[in-house]
């Protein structure tokens, strides 16, 4: 309920340069404005805080009721400005196009040079909350100056302005900012914008209600704004080099943000090469054949003419597959272009990956995996599109945008595209460490109808934990939250079939392996075992079960 008193038109009406219709319209054209700027700077908080910290759901949910709390209180604040709106907003402005527009670098700084970044998120989350808050309140008291329409009018004009405001913003935040700018650049960018209009508007058309002292106090504050935003962007570039190497260490050699991700790749040309996906090391040369082995060459006991990976565009998995000669062909279905570009391209990923890319036996398409695997259901199991072998190579299930390729939905999806007798390997976490997550994968595809042989394997740096890793210093080597330096990591797999539990064991022509023998995986077998949960309801798309 908005309050009366906040409304209510004052007594003394301003003296414009304009018509009070034209200076109606400039007043809503702000509001407009403002709120476009406002919702991308809640989305450039939710988008950094996810990709930071994950869970990209615990992430949204906690900026956005921080700021719609700190707008209420931002809303009863305002009230004590109404006697200046008009320098009252002008400085609300400035103050949140400075916040906001640094929100993203203070958030990744904090995050490069620090390693936590959540105590920042939520200050930015409640201050820029609390000055969004004030905006309306001292716009309504403005805009009752400039022409006496009744309060209900003037609250309907106001928030239809703010709300289509906010579409706008919210529209261009993903199709525009992010593609032509990034993060930190379009979060400047906005600021600039921010400022420019909250002071235009004050020290034009209220100009001439404000004293001299405050006319030069709102023009100084809002060119120091613009020459910090401005220093900022000219920055930024050398700023994010220096950042990227306080997270990734001094051998980067690639950094790439494609539309799904941030590709980056250390080593390589000296040194064993690592590759990083927003920030989480997916795969380390120092022991990525642990985890790949023991990935593939399980499923590969029985027929394995063909063979599907989802997930898996670095061609690792793929290496491991066509190792095998009486492999006929071998589909890999990738979300991201960009990762299958540098593994065919990279001089130290292609020879990592064996040139996979270049087997006339492999096939890449590009496409969600779900949403692939639901494009094939008209192949019913046993037909001619079935595949002896599904492999599926994707980020852990605590990873908020993974969940539904850990759903029985998905599961049911891959039964039906397996021939008679096929096998379902699936990468589902580390059971030493998220035992709950690890064992609702197993109820989850036994609740799709496979039997489930679960099995784990050993590495010593590379992980694929939920957060951030720092694997290349040595912080966090097993690359599992909670993990010391130097820990041991552990990779759980699930081997299914529709029916009845494959038996885990090695195909009598696997080729010569490096880590992986017939000790190897009775041993992890017994691991998993160690861990069991039982009783554990299965994750479905409307009810996910997954920890972050």
């Amino acid at each position: 309920m908005i309050d009366q008193s906040v409304v209510a038109p004052p007594d003394s009406v301003a003296r414009l340069p304009v018509r009070p219709s034209a200076g109606r319209f400039l007043i809503l054209a702000v509001v407009f404005v403002c709120a476009a700027c406002g919702l991308v700077y809640e989305l450039e908080l939710v988008a950094l805080a996810s990709y930071l910290i994950g869970d990209s759901v615990t992430q949204a949910s906690v900026v956005l009721s921080l700021m719609v709390f700190a707008m209420g209180l931002g809303s009863l604040l305002a009230k004590r400005l109404r006697c200046r709106a008009a320098v009252g907003f002008g400085l609300v402005e400035a103050a949140l196009a400075l916040l906001g527009g640094l929100s993203a670098l203070v958030l990744y700084a904090t995050f490069a040079w620090m390693g936590e970044s959540r105590y920042a998120l939520i200050g930015f989350s409640l201050s820029i909350g609390v000055l969004i808050g004030a905006e309306i309140p001292l716009l309504m008291t403005l805009i009752q100056r400039v022409s006496r329409q009744d309060a209900g009018g003037t609250v309907a004009d106001l928030f239809a302005a703010d709300y289509v405001g906010a579409l706008v913003g919210g529209l261009a935040f993903p199709f525009l900012l992010l593609p032509w700018f990034g993060q930190l650049t379009g979060a400047l960018l906005t600021g600039a914008v921010n400022v420019v209009a909250g002071g235009a508007l004050v020290l034009w058309i209220f100009g001439r209600d404000l004293t001299g002292r405050e006319r030069g106090l709102l023009l100084l504050v809002n060119v120091l704004v613009l020459a910090v935003l401005a220093t900022a962007t000219v920055l930024v570039d050398d700023f994010e080099r220096a950042a990227r190497r306080a997270v990734y260490g001094d051998g980067v050699r690639v950094a790439v943000q494609t539309d799904v991700q941030e590709i980056v790749l250390t080593g390589g040309a000296e040194g064993p090469l690592d590759l990083y996906l927003d920030g989480r090391l997916r795969v380390s040369e120092r022991d990525e054949h642990r985890y790949h082995e023991a990935l593939v060459h399980p499923a590969m006991r029985g027929p394995h003419a063909r063979v599907l990976i989802l997930g898996g565009g670095d061609g690792l998995a793929a290496r491991e597959v066509l190792r095998y000669p009486d492999v006929r062909s071998l589909t890999l279905v990738e979300l991201d272009p960009g990762v299958a570009r540098l593994a065919r391209t990279d001089p130290a990923l292609a020879a990592l990956n064996e040139h996979v890319y270049d087997d006339p036996r492999f096939r890449a398409e590009y496409a969600d995996a779900f949403t692939w695997l639901r494009g094939r259901g008209a192949v019913g199991a046993g037909g001619s599109g079935a595949y002896d072998v599904v492999i599926s190579d994707l980020p852990n299930p605590g990873i908020t945008p993974s969940t539904k390729l850990y759903s029985e939905e998905f599961y049911g999806l891959a039964s039906r595209v397996l021939a008679e007798g096929g096998r379902l390997a699936v990468h589902a976490g580390p059971p030493a460490v998220r035992p709950r997550t690890y064992w609702t994968v197993d109820a989850t595809l036994r609740s799709a109808g496979f039997g489930t042989s679960p099995y784990t394997a050993t590495g010593q740096a590379a992980g694929f934990g939920t957060g951030p890793d720092r694997s290349h210093d040595g912080r966090n080597a097993g690359g599992d939250e909670g993990a010391g330096a130097g820990a041991r990591t552990d990779w759980g797999f699930v081997l299914a079939a529709v029916g009845r539990p494959p038996a885990v064991g090695l195909a009598p022509d696997a080729p010569r392996l490096r880590s992986l023998a017939p000790p190897v995986l009775e041993a992890g077998i017994l691991r998993a075992e160690r861990t069991r949960l039982r009783d554990l309801p299965p994750s479905t798309l409307v009810h996910p079960r997954y920890a972050g």
